[in-house]
């Protein structure tokens, strides 16, 4: 799994590819998160086109993610949920907390 973080137009996007299974690798990605966070930006989307699976621990980082930005006053997009991932996030109902788009360009929009 490998994790990327870009700026476009002072949002930042978190770039997952592989697998969200657990492990120091999905950790890094929360680790990532609150990076930004310490610099003082606000507007963060995770760029999950490329992951191909994830578990509970996968979703429970999100939801980390999801916690750590939105007590920093921030807002946390999901962009790219393949139909896997969307199905995980609908049969747990986080379908309803997490705001998600087809996109980066659709969640950068959205702010």
């Amino acid at each position: 799994m490998t994790v990327k973080t870009k700026e476009f137009d002072h949002v930042a996007v978190v770039t997952v590819k592989g697998k969200l299974m657990g492990g120091p690798e999905t950790d890094e990605v929360h680790e990532q998160v609150k990076q930004i966070l310490v610099q003082g930006k606000k507007k963060i989307v995770c760029d999950v086109s490329k992951v191909k699976w994830l578990n509970s621990r996968g979703l429970g980082m999100l939801m980390a993610c999801y916690t750590s930005v939105t007590n920093a006053g921030g807002e946390l997009r999901l962009a790219g949920v393949t139909d896997k991932v969307n199905n995980l996030l609908m049969i747990t109902k986080l379908v309803t907390i997490f705001k998600s788009f087809n996109s980066v360009d659709e969640a950068i929009r959205s702010f």
